[in-house]
């Protein structure tokens, strides 16, 4: 018997951003910014976290073609009318 499509997993599955965190990623992220202390505060009832996304940077596309096509219109001004 075969396992069904919807219930494998893929290769990144767990490299994906996710919204909600663990409760380990939750005190992680509040020590990192000092609001939570092991000593003297519980796991219980932790704050909201913010899970944020990081953007990734876009390649800039070729402009080099552009301006060759610009100056060969602007040699011809009144190539496209009809006299």
């Amino acid at each position: 018997m075969s396992i069904h499509s919807s219930l494998k997993q893929k290769s990144g599955a767990l490299n994906q951003h996710r919204n909600v965190l663990t409760r380990a990623e939750r005190v992680a992220k509040l020590t990192e910014v000092e609001k939570f202390d092991m000593a003297k505060n519980t796991a219980l009832g932790l704050p909201k976290v913010r899970s944020i996304k990081a953007a990734v940077a876009k390649k800039p596309k070729k402009e080099a073609a552009a301006p060759a096509a610009d100056g060969a219109a602007a040699a011809k001004p009144d190539a496209g009318k009809k006299k």
